[in-house]
């Protein structure tokens, strides 16, 4: 008897004489019970669908009941969210990241009673050491000046902005509040690579024109390079500084194709393509292939703009690359204005699950990379550094300054601040916000001065909270932080300042073959300015590789009285 009716199929049975028991009652007693009837039928046919259906076993298996699976599985991530999650749950930004950006954007009290909820003994754990004698600080718009001494259109940059996000990936209701909040906050709003679009100069908002392998709004027919195009765009009042996209956070080496289903006119007006085109973004540039090639053209961006700041983006991979880009600095007395280093730990739209979790080097050993091979190499003075990775809160800032920074960039802060609700929805057009979406119905939901306001207050009341830091560590601006100001517990009993764990280098000591660090000894002489390519094969250099991110034993001599007084007893 339970072959021929396994239990599994019960579900199915009731629902079967649900339908049969409910028509009769519907005759014959009450005809409301003919709207049972109906739903008890259309689950019968659910039920007999799930048996001829060859997709899915489950289903196969348990008709009608088996559907609760997909159901639970479609809102899981609603159910851990709102149920389940803990504060502190970084996946990938916990729920006290998100309130507080949400409570700045709204003006309100993000202030927190009984203590701290982290484990001020766990691993991991930092802090700010403060000073006994606080200092005061009555400017607290904080700026830094980029292109000083070799552009004829320097940059007051604000030391927080929006970092790289493209019209296509945000809607157009995102992109115009973000740009009023810039505009109306003083602060910088970056293009992303899609191009500046109708929306990016509808408020007048100050713009970092992100150009990158596609080159979207300076490209010609064939998709090269664009002086023309270039120069009608970058010599807009609205943009200040131009940026070279070599490689983002979240996929680095990975190019990119737009469906042309999804190249609207709009996006194709922006981007200098054809509506309903596939539209192509490659892993590579066209217009350089070698570190002195990169810097080349980097200057003839600078004389194309009217002597507007130029630099690059990069999240860092091989170390010898960079290496070389810096070496071709000293050969060519050609450097960029600034550099903006991302970490692996950015996000994007869309990316393969690898390259989210397992491409490129995180955010403050890249920073500390760049930082030291420009101070090695003299070169630091000349070139300012720009940070982004998972940049939320005033500590996430004071860190990062503290690393090398001159300024930090934050895409899923000010996404937040508009009304993202962490979704993990971007690449499916349908989020639930309207922020990541190009649904004209869903992006209607953003009403753009009450969010624009959100911006502006998320980036004052963030820079606001960072200055209280400063002055509580008896600071008086960003650029006074060092490594040492940050303390990071490494187990239960040994704690060290940031200068130690990341050693830094003296002022030409690349140039005097002082490397301090094995990565520098290891990797420096196999950069090479006139390739990305090592200079001689890396296969060879096995055994030094595998040591190539130690640090050496002894510590910088500056940091060791701080790092003394840091150690257990």
């Amino acid at each position: 008897m339970l072959s021929l009716f396994p239990v599994r199929f019960l579900a199915f049975f009731l629902v079967i004489l649900g339908a049969v028991v409910s028509l009769f009652l519907g005759k014959f007693v009450a005809p409301a019970w003919y709207v049972v009837a109906l739903v008890c039928l259309l689950l019968t046919a659910v039920g007999i669908h799930d048996l001829i259906q060859p997709r899915h076993s489950v289903k196969r298996n348990y008709p009608v009941i088996g559907n609760l699976r997909f159901l639970l599985e479609f809102i899981r991530p609603e159910l851990r969210q709102y149920f389940i999650e803990s504060d502190t749950d970084t996946l990938p930004f916990s729920r006290a990241q998100r309130s507080i950006v949400y409570q700045r954007a709204k003006q309100q009290i993000d202030k927190r009673p009984f203590g701290t909820i982290k484990n001020v003994y766990g691993d991991d754990y930092e802090w700010v050491n403060h000073s006994m004698m606080p200092s005061h600080i009555p400017d607290r718009n904080f700026r830094i000046t980029v292109g000083q001494g070799q552009c004829a259109q320097p940059y007051d940059i604000s030391v927080f902005n929006i970092s790289a996000m493209s019209f296509g990936a945000l809607s157009a209701n995102a992109i115009r509040a973000l740009n009023r909040g810039a505009k109306d906050g003083d602060f910088a709003h970056d293009t992303g690579e899609g191009g500046i679009s109708r929306y990016h100069l509808e408020f007048g908002g100050d713009l970092i024109w992100n150009i990158g392998s596609g080159y979207f709004g300076c490209r010609d027919e064939n998709g090269h390079f664009s002086d023309e195009a270039f120069a009608q765009k970058a010599t807009l009042p609205n943009v200040k500084m131009i940026e070279i996209k070599l490689s983002q956070g979240a996929k680095p080496g990975h190019g990119g194709i737009l469906p042309g289903a999804k190249v609207t006119a709009e996006i194709a007006e922006a981007r200098g393509v054809t509506a309903g085109v596939e539209c192509d973004s490659p892993a590579t540039h066209s217009a350089f292939s070698t570190p002195v090639e990169l810097l080349q053209f980097v200057q003839r961006l600078r004389t194309l703009s009217g002597g507007k700041p130029v630099g690059f983006k990069l999240c860092v991979g091989h170390p010898w690359e960079w290496f070389g880009i810096v070496k071709a600095m000293l050969e060519t007395n050609i450097t960029p204005d600034f550099i903006v280093v991302d970490g692996s730990e950015g996000g994007t739209g869309a990316a393969p699950v690898e390259f989210v979790d397992h491409m490129g080097v995180p955010l403050k050993e890249a920073l500390r990379l760049v930082h030291n091979a420009l101070v090695g190499a003299g070169l630091r003075e000349r070139i300012k550094i720009g940070a982004s990775g998972k940049i939320i809160s005033a500590f996430d800032m004071l860190r990062t300054l503290a690393l090398g920074a001159d300024w930090c960039n934050s895409a899923r802060g000010f996404m937040f601040a508009v009304g993202c609700i962490q979704a993990q929805a971007c690449h499916t057009g349908k989020c639930p916000s309207g922020v990541a979406t190009q649904d004209p119905s869903r992006q209607r939901a953003i009403v753009v001065p009450d969010k624009a306001d959100r911006v502006k207050h998320f980036h004052r009341n963030t820079v606001h909270a960072l200055a209280e830091l400063l002055q509580a560590a008896g600071l008086t601006h960003p650029q006074q932080l060092r490594a040492h100001h940050v303390a990071r517990r490494i187990s239960s009993s040994e704690v060290k300042v940031l200068s130690a764990i990341y050693p830094e280098l003296e002022k030409g000591d690349l140039l005097k073959g002082n490397y301090r660090l094995k990565i520098f000894e290891i990797c420096w002489p196999l950069a090479q300015a006139h390739s990305f390519q090592p200079a001689r094969a890396v296969d060879l250099m096995a055994s030094e590789m595998n040591t190539g991110y130690q640090v050496s034993e002894k510590p910088a001599e500056k940091d060791v009285p701080v790092t003394n007084l840091l150690q257990p007893l």
